[in-house]
């Protein structure tokens, strides 16, 4: 982006000089026929203004010197200052004020010096070395005008990325507060409230198995679900704490653990029928937590809303896509109008994030169906499948 600014700049600097080359050319045919000697003197000091961005020293040098020999040596009218009073801005506006106040000095004398030489009268020597001088002082004033407001811009671009900068780490501050008050509220009440269910469930299960009874499975399944809320519970608090991306996927968050998860939701009572098509292989981190996450919040949805209806949960491997789709028989009508809850809220954003895309909708001959597609990256050539 700056070097097309920069590009651009050289262009019109360029163009600029040309159009000063060709108005003193003009200027100089109108007053008389220039020799080749004229004329090579007000092309080289008049193009040489092209340069002034990247060397505005060695442009006021060239210029005067250029200019001031044709002054010498055709004695042209004012106009021929013009290119002279161009370079004295473009100095000033670049920093160096007294190069440019030295080198309008010196022309000015040596143009007033060559009027009184050639004949004019001393009032029209006069006149003309005063318009010359006002010709130059606002030169100088302009360049350094100029000069003062290209700082002014940049100060100001300066404070507003400052500006900028500072909100954003001011919004990174109230964000890693509120996740650590969030965190704190989740430890101190879910925390809590979990731990009671899991042990209330335990200490049941000890009470069975020492009166020799047999132990529900509806109670092994909410001891064994209580640790696995309290594992990604604390999983989750790691992730509220700390500044960086998701952490790697915990022991209970990804596809290679679908059949402890599919095997808690057996024993709420849920048939439940797994099918994996294509060949299985490892996947990123963040298509495997997702998909474990549609899996494990569309059986919620089944034990809660569809009395653990008959389910069947299907996995595709592809090429490109991960396909994840749950399919139950639940009482859901075909055409029923849905309001999604957080669990589908969330799913549509975790897919969302990857690029993929998912329905969840009545299926048309009853129950529900949640299908999800995930966007993957292709195998390394020669790669192993995994199973």
């Amino acid at each position: 982006m700056q070097g097309d600014s920069a590009r651009r700049a050289y262009l019109l600097d360029g163009a600029l000089a040309a159009a000063i080359t060709a108005a003193v050319a003009a200027a100089a045919w109108a007053a008389s026929s220039p020799s080749a000697l004229d004329l090579l003197l007000l092309v080289t000091g008049s193009l040489a203004l092209a340069g002034h961005r990247r060397a505005p020293r060695a442009v006021l040098a060239v210029t005067t010197l250029c200019l001031f020999g044709y002054v010498v040596h055709a004695q042209p009218g004012s106009w021929a200052a013009f290119p002279v009073v161009v370079a004295v801005h473009a100095a000033a506006r670049s920093g160096h004020r007294a190069y440019g106040i030295g080198a309008g000095a010196a022309f000015l004398a040596g143009y007033v010096g060559v009027l009184l030489v050639s004949g004019p009268s001393a009032g029209e020597a006069v006149e003309r070395a005063l318009l010359l001088l006002g010709w130059f002082l606002c030169a100088g004033v302009t360049g350094l005008i100029d000069k003062n407001w290209q700082a002014y811009l940049h100060q100001t671009e300066q404070r507003a990325l400052d500006a900028e900068r500072t909100r954003e780490e001011t919004a990174l501050r109230r964000a890693g507060e509120e996740r650590l008050r969030i965190a704190r509220e989740l430890h101190d009440s879910l925390t809590h409230s979990i731990s009671i269910v899991k042990l209330q469930a335990g200490v049941a299960v000890h009470l069975a198995h020492k009166r020799g009874a047999a132990v529900d499975p509806a109670l092994l399944a909410i001891q064994e679900a209580g640790g696995e809320a309290m594992r990604e519970l604390r999983a989750t608090l790691e992730v509220l704490r700390t500044d960086g991306p998701e952490e790697p996927l915990s022991p209970g968050a990804g596809l290679a653990r679908i059949g402890e998860l599919t095997e808690r939701a057996r024993a709420a009572g849920i048939a439940l029928s797994v099918r994996t098509d294509g060949d299985a292989r490892t996947l990123p981190e963040d298509v495997d937590r997702t998909a474990y996450r549609i899996v494990q919040e569309a059986l919620t949805n089944v034990a809660r809303h569809a009395g653990r209806a008959r389910t069947a949960v299907r996995i595709g491997y592809a090429e490109r896509i991960l396909t994840v789709a749950v399919l139950d028989e639940g009482p859901c009508a075909p055409g029923s109008s849905i309001t999604p809850g957080t669990g589908l809220t969330g799913m549509r954003e975790r897919v969302a994030a990857l690029g993929g895309t998912l329905v969840a909708a009545p299926r048309p001959d009853g129950g529900f169906a949640v299908h999800a597609e995930l966007p993957l990256a292709l195998p390394l050539p020669g790669a192993v499948s995994a199973r």
